[in-house]
């Protein structure tokens, strides 16, 4: 069983060739015009994946070293994602399928990132719980088969990656600024400021009251002193890490306490940040967890993650037939 899968949510280009389980090959091209932009345009992006597609998937199927007569399915992501770059990613796999005479299968993105732990050992049991942190989702899911998933709980308002992207553009720090708070961090206190922790009620999340409160400290203080940004960039960015990643463990942890479910594992874009993977490996210890996180490649938007998920759905005969078309607004 060979699937060739293509992700083309937001701004990446991947492809990716899975035989009988086993990735052949994880082919990802990235976007880099947005930077100058300071976000994601989507029009650009929709238009860099005309670009890409082609190449990406031919790259693909030469590094898996598999002809196109010998795939047994295309598989795409249909949502969540970016409405113009989902359209570029159906429509090429619905042709290909098509063209070959090949089973069509769609995926959800967000389901895939859960799967993505299933790409190589150590691969959890089920149940499990999974905390899904990306640039537009954060949620708490319980997991208890590969078709089978449950959000538990999930944020009212921004997602965790909005939070860390824009405390970064208020620091003046570039796009992406995810990751650059992170590298900061490395070198900050995490406790050097204070910054409240957003409630919700259950297991729901709430990130906005959290941006706005990083708002009003660096306006505060760099009115007092205008430098105070460039001073303390480290502990800054440490402190709005620190504080981002205890408002994600304590709804974890009281997840665990409702479900009793011990086995935890962590999927998204924001999975890669070094702080919460530490923290959460620090957690598991401490609370007698068995902690999964996959490796920094498959955390990020990639096709490697939608072949393992379309493996799933082939094995149960989850088609989908040419009719179909992307839901940018999909929920697990």
């Amino acid at each position: 069983m060979n699937i060739l899968a293509i992700e083309s949510s937001c701004d990446e280009t991947s492809a990716a060739v899975l035989s009988n389980g086993h990735l052949l090959s994880n082919i990802i091209a990235t976007q880099l015009i947005h930077e100058q932009y300071g976000g994601v345009v989507p029009e650009l992006a929709s238009r860099a994946h005309q670009q890409h597609i082609m190449p990406v998937v031919e790259r693909a199927l030469l590094d898996a070293n598999i002809a196109k007569t010998d795939l047994s399915a295309v598989a795409f992501t249909r949502g969540p994602g970016l409405l113009g770059s989902l359209l570029v990613g159906a429509s090429f796999a619905k042709a290909l399928a098509l063209g070959l005479n090949i089973p069509l299968i769609d995926v959800n993105h967000m389901q895939a990132h859960v799967l993505a732990h299933f790409i190589e050992e150590p691969r959890p049991p089920f149940p499990f719980l999974c905390l899904t942190v990306s640039g537009g989702h954060t949620q708490l899911v319980r997991i208890d088969g590969p078709l089978s998933m449950t959000v538990i709980g999930q944020t009212q308002d921004d997602a965790v990656g909005e939070a860390f992207d824009k405390s970064a553009k208020l620091l003046g720090l570039p796009y992406p600024g995810g990751p650059l708070i992170d590298r900061y961090a490395k070198a900050g206190n995490p406790l050097a400021f204070r910054f409240p922790l957003g409630e919700m009620p259950g297991l729901d999340y709430s990130f906005s009251g959290i941006k706005t409160a990083i708002l009003y400290f660096l306006r505060d203080n760099t009115k007092t002193n205008p430098d105070f940004i460039q001073q303390n960039l480290p502990d800054i960015c440490a402190s709005i890490q620190h504080t981002l990643i205890q408002m994600l463990l304590t709804k974890l942890k009281r997840a665990v306490r409702e479900t009793g479910i011990r086995h935890i594992a962590i999927a998204g874009g924001v999975s890669a940040n070094s702080g919460l993977r530490s923290a959460l490996t620090q957690l598991g210890d401490e609370q007698g967890w068995t902690v999964y996180i996959p490796r920094f490649e498959y955390c990020t938007d990639n096709a490697a993650m939608i072949a393992m998920a379309a493996q799933f759905k082939y094995e149960a005969g989850a088609f989908a037939d040419q009719t179909i078309s992307p839901l940018p607004r999909l929920h697990v």
